[in-house]
């Protein structure tokens, strides 16, 4: 890669299901310039060291809205003026949503995520064949997930989708649509919380307007809201592509699959492997704006004061963190990857997602013993101008 030229961000990506032989060029200097989908330059930190490290920085702050480079011509994405991303604030709201993501909370999930995947795997068995795994099986299940845990109404769902989608559009969606969707969602947001606060639930909101209500200064009426949102984003595309294109990589591998399938065992480590493989994101969620100038672990090259920065997960792929990365291996232990970012950025919905992942692997292998792709992995569609890299469909049968 030239140094003098910068690099269009996403990456391209291979036809298919692979991690790019180009990838490796990336780690040739441990600081890249590119180009974002706006059209506006960026920095993005390559080596995994620098990455790991870079999370927990406060000299990188989030609060990028009006001063860093926009992702999205049209679209401001998670940008917020009214909302403080960075310590000490964000530490305190964090605290309070981390209470409702505790391990017994989730655990206790794991039963309603058995029963949601067995009676989704009832209506793909008895539909017809090739059946498309991203709407029969790895949209619904999330959505259906954290519309249970947050207590949405099941009859908003599709609602709920098409608004999010519109939120996410990076340039697949004009400017004036992308607001539109923004408007409602956030709209509905307001009715669904006000709700709650009427008539109160055994579920996520209801906990959260409680703690908003002892201790505005914990949780503020917008705060909640915000956090509202983006749990409902988090907790649905991201697991939803994650879940499909993993599958997408496992079946484009029939060997692996047949010795995942022989030993269920290796379900959670597959998991956490595919997860380190990134086949369906990207880094643009990741986007720092520099507050000072910041030395990297090189000790030379240096990010510049008032830079926008994007901390690379395709750092997932550094052969100095990773024995033989763009291998597929679902027997890897301390798989340390930072697909769900680190330090007090680490995603706080990483165990749900992680349990939802696992029920679902397991799941499919074991109620379809010849599930495999029904087209060549090189056909396999990506969708254009989204936040996520994943497929548009993928096709099965058994």
């Amino acid at each position: 890669m030239s140094a003098s030229c910068p690099v269009g961000y996403p990456l391209p990506w291979a036809p298919a299901p692979d991690i790019p032989q180009s990838w490796a060029a990336l780690r040739e200097r441990p600081l890249v310039e590119i180009t974002l989908p706006s059209g506006e330059p960026a920095l993005l930190v390559t080596r995994y060291k620098d990455v790991r490290r870079l999370f927990a920085d406060e000299r990188l702050s989030r609060n990028t809205f009006g001063r860093a480079s926009r992702v999205s011509a049209s679209n401001d994405l998670f940008g917020d003026p009214n909302i403080d991303n960075d310590p000490p604030r964000y530490l305190i709201e964090r605290a309070v949503v981390m209470r409702a993501f505790s391990a017994r909370r989730i655990e206790a999930l794991r039963e309603v995520v058995k029963r949601i995947v067995a009676e989704l795997l009832d209506a793909m068995e008895a539909g017809p064949r090739p059946a498309e795994l991203m709407e029969s099986f790895a949209y619904p299940l999330p959505i259906l997930v954290i519309c249970h845990m947050l207590g949405v109404p099941p009859e908003d769902r599709p609602k709920f989708r098409r608004l999010i989608d519109g939120f996410l559009s990076v340039t697949r969606l004009p400017a004036d649509e992308v607001e539109e969707c923004r408007r409602q969602y956030w709209d509905y947001l307001t009715e669904l919380i006000e709700a709650k606060r009427a008539r109160p639930g055994d579920d996520l909101i209801s906990e959260l307007i409680e703690i908003s209500r002892e201790d505005p200064a914990k949780l503020t009426d917008y705060q909640l809201q915000h956090w509202v949102k983006t749990l409902l984003i988090a907790g649905y595309v991201t697991t939803a592509s994650q879940l499909g294109t993993s599958m997408a990589v496992l079946l484009h591998r029939p060997e692996v699959t047949a010795e995942l399938r022989a030993d269920l065992s290796l379900v959670p480590s597959a998991v956490e492997e595919l997860l380190r493989y990134q086949i369906m994101g990207t880094s643009l969620g990741t986007l720092r704006y520099a507050v000072e100038d910041i030395e990297l672990l090189d000790g030379v090259t240096v990010i510049p004061k008032g830079s926008t920065v994007l901390l690379s997960q395709e750092s997932n792929m550094d052969p100095e963190e990773f024995d033989d990365p763009l291998t597929l291996d679902i027997r890897r232990t301390d798989n340390h990857h930072l697909t769900f970012g680190a330090g007090i950025h680490f995603c706080a919905g990483a165990a749900l997602a992680r349990m939802e992942l696992q029920e679902a692997m397991e799941g499919l292998l074991s109620r379809f013993p010849e599930l495999r792709l029904a087209v060549p992995g090189e056909e396999l569609a990506r969708p254009e101008g989204g936040f996520l890299a994943g497929y548009t469909a993928v096709p099965v049968s058994w």
